[in-house]
Parts: C-alpha cells; sequence; structure tokens
C-alpha cells in the first residue's frame, strides 16, 4: 500500500513520479481537495517540469468529477497560481516540485485568496480521504458523487499578474539599470520578460529556457553553488544588480554589483522599510511587519526605528500567513527569501519583492552594496545542516549546555533560540529529514565563528 504521509509534507504533497504517485493518484486527490474544501470551482496551474501537464490535468479530471468547474491557467509560477486564487476568489492547485530534482513533483494548495493549506487547514484530511480510496495493491478508486461533472476551461493570467504587481511598486522615473537574471530554466524564464518588459532595464537572461530537467544547475539559489553562473555574470559585464529565482519563482535571491549575495534578511528589512513608508503615507499610524525567528536582528530592529511594530513568528509560510492575517501586517519575511504582501493576498512572491528592489536602486544615484549597508548590521553564519541520528537527543545537549547560564535567555518557539548579550542562535528539527539546522548570529564576526563552532561540536558529537 502507498505510503502518503511520505508524499505528503507538512505545507504541500512532494514526492518522486512515478516511484511515489503518478497520474491516478493525482486524479483521487483533485477529487479529495475538492470535497474537503467544498468548492463549486477551482483554478488549477503548473510549472515546466515533463510531468506537469499530465499530473495537473488528471488532478483537474477529478475535480471535475467531483462536481467542481476548473479554470487551467497552464504554465505559471507560484505566485501567478496565488494571483489567479485571489483575483478570481477561487481555491488553487499549483503543480511545482519548487526547486527538487528533476524526477520529483509535487502540489501547492491554497483557499479562496491564496489561503494556505497544510497539515492542520484541510492537507491531512484530504490525505485521509485519498487513503481510504486505496486499496491494500496501490489502487485508487474514487467513489462517484451523484453532482453534474464540473467543465474544465482555460484561461491566461500572465498579464493581470503583471499588471497587479506593477501597480503595487512606483517604477516610474527609475534610472536605467543592467540587470542579471538567472532563472535556472525555471518559472521565471516564463514570467519575467512579461513583468519587466517596457522598465528602463537592460536584462541580460541566463538560463530562460524552460526546461524542468534542470541542464545548468538546480534552481536553488539557497544553495551557494547554483549562484556561481549569476555572479560571475554580474561581475563580467558590471550589471547594477543580479536576480535569480528558484525553480517555481516563487523566491527570488538579489546578488550586488560586486557579485556579492544580498541576505534575504536586508532584503526583508529593505522591503519592510518601503511597505511600511507606503502603510504610513495611507494614513496607517502603527504598521507591523512579521518575520520569522530566523532572520537576523536587523529586521525588527529596523522596522521599530521606523514606527512600526515587528512581530516574530515560527518558520514556514503557514505561521507567517496566520500571523499576517491576525496583525493586519503589511509585509513579511523569511530568512529563505519568501516575502509576503498584504496587497498580494498574504501570499508570497518573489517577484513583487525584485520590484521593490530594483526601485529602490533606481530612484537614487548609488550602488546595491552601498543601499543594503544599512541594512546588514550583523554577521551571520546561514544555515548549516547537520545529520544526526537522534534530533531530540543533539537538541538536548545544547540546551543543557546553554540553559544554566547567567547571561543567556532560552526559549522553545521554533527549536531552541539561546540569546546571550551580543549573539544569539537557533537550532532546529527538520520536519521531513534526519537534520538539525542552525543559524548563528553575533554583532562581532569572532564570536559569531566561536558561537558556531561551538554549538556544531555539540551538535555533531
Amino acid at each position: 500500500m502507498r505510503d502518503l504521509k511520505q508524499l505528503v509534507k507538512a505545507y504541500d504533497v512532494r514526492g518522486v513520479v512515478p516511484d511515489q504517485w503518478d497520474e491516478g493518484l493525482s486524479l483521487a486527490f483533485g477529487a479529495a481537495f475538492v470535497r474537503v474544501v467544498g468548492a463549486s470551482s477551482v483554478v488549477v496551474g503548473h510549472d515546466m517540469r515533463p510531468s506537469s501537464p499530465s499530473l495537473s490535468r488528471a488532478f483537474a479530471e477529478g475535480a471535475a468529477a467531483s462536481g467542481a468547474d476548473v479554470v487551467l491557467i497552464g504554465l505559471c509560477s507560484t505566485d501567478q497560481l496565488y494571483y489567479a486564487s485571489g483575483s478570481l476568489d477561487l481555491p488553487g492547485a499549483m503543480f511545482t516540485a519548487s526547486h527538487n530534482p528533476a524526477q520529483y513533483n509535487g502540489i501547492k494548495l491554497c483557499r479562496s485568496g491564496a489561503a494556505p493549506v497544510g497539515q492542520d487547514t484541510g492537507l491531512d484530511e484530504i490525505r485521509e480521504l485519498v487513503e481510504s480510496w486505496t486499496g491494500a495493491d496501490g489502487t485508487v478508486t474514487v467513489p462517484p458523487l451523484d453532482v453534474t461533472p464540473g467543465a474544465l476551461s482555460e484561461q491566461d493570467t500572465l498579464r493581470g499578474y503583471a499588471d497587479h504587481l506593477l501597480g503595487l511598486v512606483d517604477l516610474t522615473a527609475i534610472r536605467p539599470l543592467k540587470v542579471v537574471v538567472d532563472a535556472g530554466n525555471g518559472m521565471g524564464g516564463h514570467t519575467v520578460p512579461t513583468v519587466l518588459a517596457g522598465l528602463p532595464l537592460d536584462v541580460d537572461a541566463l538560463y530562460f529556457e524552460l526546461d524542468g530537467t534542470f541542464p545548468n544547475h538546480e534552481a536553488n539559489p539557497l544553495d551557494p553553488k547554483n549562484l556561481v553562473d549569476l555572479q560571475a555574470r554580474v561581475r563580467e559585464i558590471g550589471a547594477d544588480i543580479g536576480l535569480a529565482f528558484d525553480g517555481d519563482a516563487d523566491r527570488c535571491f538579489v546578488v550586488d554589483e560586486r557579485g556579492e549575495p544580498v541576505s534575504p534578511s536586508a532584503i526583508t528589512a529593505l522591503v519592510a522599510a518601503r511597505e511600511i513608508a507606503r502603510a504610513q503615507a495611507g494614513g496607517e499610524t502603527n504598521p507591523v511587519v512579521i518575520h520569522n525567528l530566523i532572520t537576523s536582528w536587523t529586521v525588527p530592529e529596523v522596522v521599530r526605528e521606523l514606527g512600526a511594530t515587528p512581530v516574530r513568528t515560527r518558520v514556514g509560510h503557514s505561521f507567517i500567513k496566520q500571523e499576517m492575517a491576525e496583525t493586519g501586517a503589511v509585509f513579511g519575511g523569511e530568512h529563505s527569501a519568501h516575502y509576503y504582501f498584504r496587497d498580494f493576498w498574504r501570499a508570497d512572491t518573489g517577484m513583487l519583492a525584485a520590484l521593490h528592489v530594483l526601485a529602490a536602486l533606481g530612484h537614487q544615484d548609488g550602488t546595491l552594496s552601498a543601499l543594503t549597508a544599512e541594512y546588514d548590521r550583523y554577521a551571520a553564519s546561514g544555515e548549516i545542516n547537520s545529520t544526526v541520528t537522534d534530533q531530540a537527543a543533539r537538541l538536548a545537549a545544547v540546551r543543557a549546555a546553554y540553559e544554566n547560564r547567567p547571561d543567556t535567555t532560552l526559549d522553545t518557539l521554533d527549536g531552541l533560540t539561546v540569546t546571550g548579550p551580543d549573539w544569539w542562535f537557533n537550532l532546529r528539527a527538520s520536519n521531513t529529514e534526519p537534520l538539525l539546522r542552525l543559524n548563528v548570529e553575533a554583532k562581532d564576526p569572532a564570536v559569531m565563528t566561536a558561537l558556531r563552532d561551538t554549538v556544531l561540536t555539540l551538535v555533531r558529537t
């Protein structure tokens, strides 16, 4: 029997095709999605992976068989699917495995208005329903409903998506900029030409060909090795900025004119400053900005300095979106380069963050490195993964080493966060792999390095 718990993750469905799932199972997920969320209509899109068209079509057929009309928007980025869900006010399904290798595929699901569907908000119910339809031999049989099947239609949302984003950022009168964009053969190659067309930008395109086999490098800019080509090209042509998108183009990483990566925390602070100013200009006296607990100390400092309120949350889009809904936050940012906007249905969009950075850079005469310097105040380790056999035991060992020190405080909002006089670190377990993830930050680089090495020794002993 299929083990769907290996396929259904905390926030999405993701696995190897066809070993873990195929069109038959995708059809069942379409039927289960409609029945769990009670949808009369849904919108479905997909990325450029070889398996995406057939898997998404099967999902649509399962949804239609359960009585829902289905709007097929075809090739799209994940944030373009969120745009469709928000603008059409429909639940949605995006077929992508983001930055995973070519043999993987998955589904990101949302309710109307791009509201997230995770384990606690419907995904477990969907899994359990599909499990109930699965026989001992792995065959999935969807029981029919006494309903009129829904209709399938097609709609192009790319122009509407681009216009919506461009309506949220003032890019008028920016100076001409030379921009290198690495799409990694992912969906940035689909969205970037339309969104950036007509702006005073000289765009140098790297790997815009849609190819889900990822022939040039993995579409995962979080891994430094996948930024090498972008960095080299920025230096080679003397570009003002480099942008790198992941496979489904919902995340954007930024490289400055020297070819140096700009930390997502610095981008979070920069964009937060712009969104705070826009909210205040609109009459809000105390805008709220969400940040997860692994972003730099710089982020809440900048937010407070600008007369706004920072709210710290756990890692993960469902927590960010929930806090944004509860607080009315204008913006949210994560260390992984996910950026969330109230005016984008509280969903994450790397493209909108990129437009903010281009606007900030283009409305002044300095370099990007100078512009972001004020948002890069501390020394950070970046996320370091350690494979361990017993996550709980290693976390307990680190806690024991710090919990009785008079100069530290501990909290367990997400994993273990230990804070000292001029430093902090967070250690948390992966939900899907036998890993512990460490992030360290300090005012002094030498302190950061020493603390990083001390904690890693405790983790890896």
